[in-house]
């Protein structure tokens, strides 16, 4: 099934971002190699697709998990939480419709 990954930043996470994102992206990486990743990426803190100092206030990555149980462990290891970046992390079943 399914699953979102939404995510919400602390304020100024972009030094944070840096110092993991090359370990956040790898993670990303491999479920893509294995064919679950559906989307992911950042919500940019201003309307631009390079926010530069803005930053960004949060994520969204939609993959295939076993149950909600592996996507929240999955979730809960990401390199993002160990460097402080995220302030919240919600894991919910997603349903895609379209397209």
């Amino acid at each position: 099934m399914l699953y979102a990954v939404i995510s919400e930043d602390v304020t100024d996470s972009l030094s944070k971002r840096a110092s993991a994102r090359t370990a956040h992206i790898a993670r990303l990486q491999e479920l893509k190699n294995q064919g679950r990743l559906i989307l992911a990426g950042p919500h940019p803190a201003i309307d631009s697709e390079d926010p530069g100092e803005a930053g960004f206030t949060g994520s969204l990555i939609v993959a295939e998990f076993p149950s909600l149980e592996a996507a929240q462990q999955w979730a809960d290891t990401d390199p993002y939480i160990e460097a402080g970046v995220y302030a919240k992390v919600t894991v919910k079943p997603y349903k895609k419709v379209l397209p």
